[in-house]
C-alpha cells in the first residue's frame, strides 16, 4: 500500500492524506492555478520584451547601415537606448550586432568593439536568425553577464537568456539588435517567496523539455534557478551545500540551471513528474503517495509543457511541492472533535473512578456531593482547557488575520508584512494566511508594476509635455512662415490676375499688328512677283543675247577661215606674180609690161595679206571682246538666276511670315487660355489659402487642448502616484 515509502513513513501521509481527501479537488485547482498563472507570467514578460527590441528597431531604423559604416556616430543613440533600458528594467544589457559579429554599439561601454563569437556563445542563436527569424536563445553560461552585472534580480552567475531582433536589408541578414537578460530572472518571475502557497516546500522549476535549438541540452535538465539553491529547506539542506539522500548528496556548484537534472536518485531514471510532463504535455497527481523528485521525496503537483515567443526550444515547468507538507493540514472541525472526545473520555473515566471510590467507602449523600463537585470542577477545566486551547488561539489568530486584512483594506498599508504563519497551527487559520500572505504579495507585485507603470507613463508625459510645448512653438513659427507665404502667394495671384489681363491685350493688339501685317505681306508678294516676272524676262533677253552672241563667236570663226583661204590665196598669187616677174625678165623688153602686171599684182597680194593679218588681229581682239562678253553674259544670266531664286525665297518668307504670325496668334491665345486657367486656379487657392490658414488655427487650438491634457494626465499620474505611495513597497522587487 505504501510502495516505496515503507510503513513508517507512508502510514503517517495516508492517514493524512485520508483525513483530507475532500480537498483533493481544491489541491488539485492550487497547483493548476499556479502552473496557468505562471505560464501567462513568462509568455507576457517575453510578449513585453520583444515589444521593447521591436520598437527600438523601428525608431532606429535606417540608421542602423550608419552605425555600420561609422560606429563612432552610434553615441548620438545612447538616449534613445538608455530610454529602453529603462522601460526593460530586467534587460542588463542591449547592443547592436553588424555581420561579423563585432558589437558596434552596447549599453554597456566597455562591450563595444567586442567579438559576440568568442567561444561560439551566442553564436548559435545569430545562425538561427539569419533567414529573418527572431531568436530568444538561451539560457546559456556567458561570462559577458558576470562582467555587464546584474539587472533586477537578486541573485547572479553568468547564465543569460539572450533576446536577438534581426537586421535585415533586402532580405539579407545584416546584423542584430540583442537584449541581454540574467536567467536568473526567469526564477523571480515564476517565485513569489514572501507569499508562497506552501512556503516549507513548494517550488516551481523549468526545465528542458524538447531540445530545437539548443541540442546539447538533456531533456529534463534545469532551465532556472530552483528556489531552494540558496535558501535552506525548512526540513532539509539547500542544493549548494548538498541535499542528502540515501542515495548520495544532491548538490550544484556553481547554479541549478544546466548542473541538475532533475532524476530520481534511487533509480537513475528521470522523476515520474518530468517524464510523465515530457511525454504527455501535461502531468497532474496531487494523490498518496505522490512521486519521487530528485530529493527522493515524495511530492505532488502539476507539470506543463510550453513554447515561448520566437524560443525554438519546448520547455517543461514543474509546480511542486511536499506531499507532507500539502496535506498536512488538520481543520478546526477535527482538532474540535478530537479535543471533544478526549474531554467526554475523560469525563467518563473521572466518574467511573468517584463512583467507584463512592461504592467503597463513602456514604452515599457525600459521595454524591464529592461527584457532582468533581464534575463541576473537570466541566470548568474542561471548558478552560477547550477555550485556551482551541476558542482563544483560534479568535487570536482570527483577529490577526483581521487586523492584517483591515489595515491593508483601508488603503494605506504596509505590503512589505507578510503573515508569520509559524505562529499558526495546520488549520483553516493557516491555509488562509498562506492565501492572505499569497494575495498580499500578488497585490505587492502588482501595486509595483502600476507604481512603475505610473513612473513611466510620467516620465513619458514630461516628455510629452516637452515636444508638445516644442511643437506648439515650432507650430507658431510654421503657422506664421505660412502665413507669409500665403500673402507671397495672395501677392502672386494679384500679379497673375494683372498678368491674365495683359496677356489678353496683348492678343487684341497682336491680332491687329497681324491684320496690318497681312496687308503688307500681300502687298510686298504683289512686288515680288512683279520683280520676279521682270527677272524672268532679263533672264529671257539675256539667255537670247547669249545665244546671238554665240552665233557671232561661230560668224567669226567662219570669217576666220575664209580670211586663212584668202591668205593662202595671196601667198599662191605672191608666188605667182613673182613667177611672173621672173618669166617677164626673161621676156626682156617684151615682158616689161608684164612685168608691171606681176609687180602690181605682187603689190596687190601683200596688201591683201596684211590686211588679213589686220583682219585676223581684228577678228581676235573680236574674239577676246566676245569671250568677255560672253563670260559677262554668263555672269549676268548667274546672277539674273539667283536674282530669280532670291526673290522665290523672298516670296517664300512673305508667305512664312503670315503663317508665322498666325503661329504666333495662336501661341498668344494658347498663352491667354493658359493663364486663365492659372487666374481660375487662383481662385481656388485663394480658398485653400484661406483654408491652410484656418486649419492652422485649428492646429494651434488642438496644441493648446493637448497641452492642456498634457498636463491634465500629468496630474492624474501624480495623484496615482501620490496614491500607490500610501503603500509601502518592498522597492527591490520587481514582481
Amino acid at each position: 500500500m505504501f510502495d516505496w515509502l515503507g510503513f513508517t513513513t507512508g502510514l503517517p501521509l495516508w492517514w493524512s492524506y485520508r483525513l483530507n481527501r475532500h480537498l483533493k479537488e481544491d489541491i488539485e485547482n492550487i497547483f493548476e492555478g499556479i502552473a496557468q498563472n505562471r505560464i501567462q507570467i513568462l509568455e507576457s514578460w517575453v510578449t513585453e520584451y520583444w515589444s521593447h527590441l521591436e520598437r527600438l528597431s523601428i525608431q532606429l531604423g535606417p540608421n542602423f547601415g550608419h552605425i555600420v559604416q561609422d560606429p563612432a556616430g552610434a553615441a548620438a543613440l545612447e538616449p534613445l537606448f538608455a530610454s529602453y533600458m529603462k522601460r526593460g528594467a530586467d534587460f542588463s544589457e542591449i547592443f547592436l550586432i553588424r555581420d561579423d559579429m563585432k558589437v558596434v554599439y552596447s549599453t554597456h561601454p566597455s562591450r563595444i568593439g567586442a567579438s559576440c563569437s568568442r567561444e561560439g556563445l551566442i553564436e548559435p542563436g545569430l545562425k538561427y536568425t539569419l533567414q529573418g527569424n527572431p531568436c530568444l536563445f538561451g539560457p546559456y553560461s556567458d561570462p559577458a553577464t558576470l562582467e555587464v552585472g546584474p539587472s533586477t534580480s537578486a541573485f547572479h552567475d553568468a547564465m543569460t537568456l539572450m533576446f536577438i531582433l534581426p537586421v535585415m536589408n533586402d532580405g539579407e541578414w545584416k546584423g542584430a539588435l540583442c537584449g541581454r537578460v540574467p536567467n536568473d530572472v526567469l526564477g523571480d518571475l515564476i517565485q513569489r517567496e514572501q507569499g508562497h502557497v506552501y512556503p516549507d516546500s513548494g517550488d516551481n522549476y523549468i526545465f528542458m523539455a524538447k531540445p530545437g535549438l539548443s541540442k546539447n541540452i538533456a531533456p529534463g535538465t534545469a532551465l532556472s534557478r530552483s528556489r531552494f539553491e540558496d535558501f535552506t529547506f525548512t526540513h532539509g539542506d539547500n542544493l549548494k551545500e548538498g541535499v542528502r539522500t540515501d542515495y548520495g548528496t544532491v548538490q550544484v556548484k556553481n547554479h541549478t540551471e544546466l548542473e541538475l537534472v532533475f532524476k530520481d536518485p534511487a533509480t537513475g531514471e528521470l522523476h515520474p513528474g518530468v517524464a510523465n510532463t515530457i511525454q504527455n504535455g501535461s502531468n497532474l497527481f496531487v494523490e498518496f503517495p505522490g512521486y519521487s523528485d530528485y530529493r527522493h521525496i515524495p511530492v505532488i503537483g502539476k507539470g506543463v509543457t510550453f513554447q515561448l515567443p520566437h524560443c525554438p526550444d519546448v520547455w517543461g515547468m514543474m509546480c511542486e511541492g511536499d506531499l507532507e507538507e500539502v496535506y498536512r493540514f488538520r481543520s478546526f472541525g477535527w482538532k474540535m472533535k478530537k479535543m471533544h472526545l478526549m474531554t467526554g473520555l475523560a469525563g467518563v473515566v473521572l466518574n467511573g473512578l468517584l463512583f467507584g471510590l463512592l461504592a467503597w467507602s463513602l456514604p452515599p449523600v457525600t459521595g454524591l456531593i464529592m461527584v457532582l463537585a468533581a464534575n463541576v470542577l473537570f466541566g470548568w477545566i474542561a471548558v478552560s482547557v477547550l477555550e485556551r486551547r482551541a476558542t482563544r488561539r483560534t479568535a487570536e489568530h482570527l483577529r490577526s488575520l483581521s487586523r492584517f486584512i483591515r489595515i491593508n483594506a483601508e488603503g494605506k498599508g504596509d505590503l512589505t508584512q507578510r503573515l508569520d504563519l509559524r505562529e499558526f497551527a495546520d488549520d483553516e487559520a493557516k491555509e488562509l494566511g498562506k492565501w492572505v500572505n499569497s494575495m498580499i504579495d500578488a497585490l505587492e507585485g502588482i501595486m509595483l508594476q502600476v507604481k512603475q507603470a505610473a513612473q513611466d507613463v510620467q516620465d513619458s508625459q514630461h516628455v510629452q509635455h516637452a515636444t508638445a510645448q516644442s511643437t506648439a512653438s515650432s507650430t507658431e513659427r510654421v503657422s506664421g512662415k505660412v502665413h507669409s507665404m500665403i500673402r507671397g502667394i495672395r501677392g502672386q495671384l494679384k500679379d497673375i490676375d494683372v498678368a491674365k489681363d495683359v496677356s489678353v491685350e496683348m492678343s487684341v493688339t497682336l491680332r491687329e499688328i497681324e491684320e496690318a501685317a497681312a496687308q503688307q505681306i500681300a502687298v510686298a508678294q504683289s512686288e515680288v512677283q512683279h520683280i520676279g516676272d521682270k527677272m524672268k524676262q532679263i533672264q529671257d533677253k539675256v539667255e537670247e543675247s547669249n545665244r546671238t552672241i554665240r552665233t557671232f563667236m561661230e560668224t567669226t570663226r567662219d570669217i576666220a577661215g575664209l580670211l586663212t583661204a584668202i591668205e593662202n590665196i595671196s601667198k599662191q598669187t605672191n608666188l605667182l606674180s613673182l613667177n611672173a616677174s621672173i618669166e617677164a625678165a626673161r621676156a626682156g623688153e617684151h615682158g616689161q609690161g608684164f612685168s608691171v602686171v606681176a609687180g602690181e599684182i605682187r603689190k596687190l597680194a601683200e596688201l591683201t595679206r596684211h590686211s588679213t593679218e589686220q583682219i585676223q588681229r581684228t577678228l581676235r581682239q573680236i574674239g577676246g571682246q566676245v569671250e568677255l562678253a560672253f563670260a559677262s553674259m554668263d555672269e549676268g544670266s548667274r546672277a539674273v538666276e539667283e536674282g530669280t531664286k532670291i526673290v522665290a525665297s523672298a516670296s517664300e518668307m512673305l508667305g512664312q511670315a503670315g503663317s508665322q504670325d498666325s503661329l504666333k496668334t495662336k501661341m498668344v491665345g494658347e498663352v491667354v487660355g493658359i493663364m486663365e486657367k492659372v487666374a481660375a486656379v487662383s481662385i481656388e487657392n485663394r480658398s485653400i489659402s484661406a483654408e491652410v490658414e484656418g486649419t492652422l488655427q485649428e492646429l494651434q487650438e488642438d496644441m493648446q487642448h493637448v497641452r492642456g491634457t498634457s498636463e491634465n494626465v500629468e496630474s492624474i499620474t501624480g495623484s496615482l502616484l501620490q496614491l500607490v505611495n500610501q503603500f509601502r513597497l518592498t522597492e527591490t522587487r520587481r514582481r
